[in-house]
C-alpha cells in the first residue's frame, strides 16, 4: 500500500485515541491503597484522592488490599488495564524491599509499573522506653558492645523497613543487637512503651506523639537532615553513627504503557495537589514530608533505592518470616 494511503488509513484512528485520551476520565478511578483502612497510608492516601477527584471531576474511590507486605496489592493493579483508572499507591517496602526477598512477589517493579509522582517521605528512627537508661545513640552503641546480640530492637518483621535501619545500624556501629520481628509497627511500639523491648527503628510520623507526650524518647533521625518539628534530636551522622540513613517513601503509579497523554495528565494534577500549602501542612504536621517529582525523577529514585535495598539485603542474609 502507497505511504500516503497508509497515512489516510490511520489519521481516523490517531484522531479517535487523541480525542479518547482528551476526555480521560470518563468514569471513576480507583486507587489501591496496599495497607488497611485506618492506617498512615490510608490517612494520606484518602485526602489526596478527593483532592484528585476535585481536580479531575470523577470520584477516586480508595481499594484497600493489605497482605504480603504490599504484594498483594501490587499484583493487583497489574492485572488492571493500562488505561489511568488504576492508580497504585505504591511503597519503597513494596517496590524496592520486596523483589529481593520474595521469589514469586507477583510483579516487575520495573517492567509492571509507570512512576507518577513521589509523594511523601518520613525518616525512620531509633526510639526509646522513656525509663531506659539509654539517653544518646552512644549509650546504645556502648551497651551493645558490652555485651554482644543482649539488645534487643523491635520491628514491624523480617524485611521491613524498620528492621533493616536496624541491620544498618548495625553494620555501620560495628554493633550486634537481637531483632525481635512483630506482626506490624503497632504491636512493636506498644511492647517499646510497656518496657517489654528497649528500643525499635521506627516511622518518626508514628512515634512523634508518644515523645510529645514523655512515653518515649527518640535517639536520632536516620536522614541526612534534622526532622523540622524535632530541631533539637540529632541526625544518626551527628549522634555518632554516619552512614544510618533510611527514609521511606511512598509515590504514584499506573500501569506501564499507560498512555503518555493520561501519564501527563496524572503527573500535572498530583504535583498540584502535592505543592498545595493546605495539602503539605495537614501532613507536615503529623511528621511526614510531602514530596513530588517529575516520573522520571521518581523512576529513578526507585532504581537507586532498590540497587541499594538489594545490596543491604544480601549483605546481611535477610530473610522473611
Amino acid at each position: 500500500m502507497p505511504s500516503f494511503r497508509k497515512a489516510a488509513v490511520l489519521l481516523p484512528f490517531l484522531a479517535a485515541t487523541s480525542i479518547a485520551h482528551a476526555a480521560w476520565p470518563e468514569r471513576p478511578i480507583v486507587m489501591v491503597v496496599p495497607q488497611p483502612p485506618g492506617g498512615a497510608a490510608d490517612a494520606f492516601a484518602r485526602p489526596f484522592a478527593q483532592a484528585l477527584s476535585q481536580r479531575l471531576g470523577q470520584p477516586v474511590v480508595i481499594e484497600n488490599r493489605a497482605g504480603a507486605n504490599g504484594n498483594i496489592a501490587a499484583a493487583y493493579v497489574t492485572k488492571q488495564a493500562a488505561d489511568g483508572y488504576t492508580i497504585f499507591f505504591g511503597s519503597v517496602s513494596t517496590l524496592a524491599v520486596n523483589p529481593h526477598l520474595y521469589r514469586s512477589p507477583g510483579f516487575d517493579t520495573f517492567k509492571d509499573f509507570q512512576p507518577i509522582t513521589l509523594t511523601n517521605q518520613t525518616p525512620n528512627v531509633l526510639v526509646v522506653n522513656a525509663a531506659s537508661p539509654y539517653r544518646t545513640i552512644a549509650d546504645v552503641v556502648a551497651a551493645a558492645k558490652a555485651a554482644p546480640g543482649a539488645l534487643n530492637f523491635g520491628s514491624a518483621g523480617n524485611g521491613n523497613t524498620m528492621h533493616l535501619t536496624g541491620v544498618l545500624f548495625q553494620q555501620k556501629t560495628g554493633t550486634t543487637l537481637t531483632h525481635v520481628p512483630y506482626k506490624g509497627g503497632p504491636a512493636a511500639l506498644t511492647d517499646v512503651l510497656g518496657g517489654q523491648i528497649p528500643m525499635m527503628f521506627h516511622n518518626l510520623n508514628a512515634v512523634l506523639a508518644y515523645e510529645k507526650s514523655g512515653k518515649v524518647r527518640i535517639l536520632a533521625v536516620a536522614d541526612n537532615k534534622r526532622a523540622p518539628l524535632l530541631p533539637n534530636v540529632p541526625t544518626m551522622k551527628e549522634a555518632g553513627a554516619p552512614g544510618v540513613v533510611q527514609v521511606p517513601w511512598s509515590g504514584m503509579l499506573v500501569r506501564a504503557g499507560t498512555p503518555q497523554p493520561i501519564v501527563d495528565r496524572l503527573s500535572k494534577e498530583m504535583v498540584e495537589i502535592l505543592k498545595s500549602q493546605s495539602f503539605r501542612a495537614m501532613h507536615e504536621a503529623q511528621g511526614t514530608e510531602v514530596l513530588s517529582s517529575t516520573p522520571a525523577e521518581f523512576a529513578e529514585r526507585i532504581k537507586t533505592d532498590y540497587n541499594a535495598m538489594g545490596a543491604l539485603i544480601k549483605s546481611a542474609n535477610v530473610n522473611i518470616d
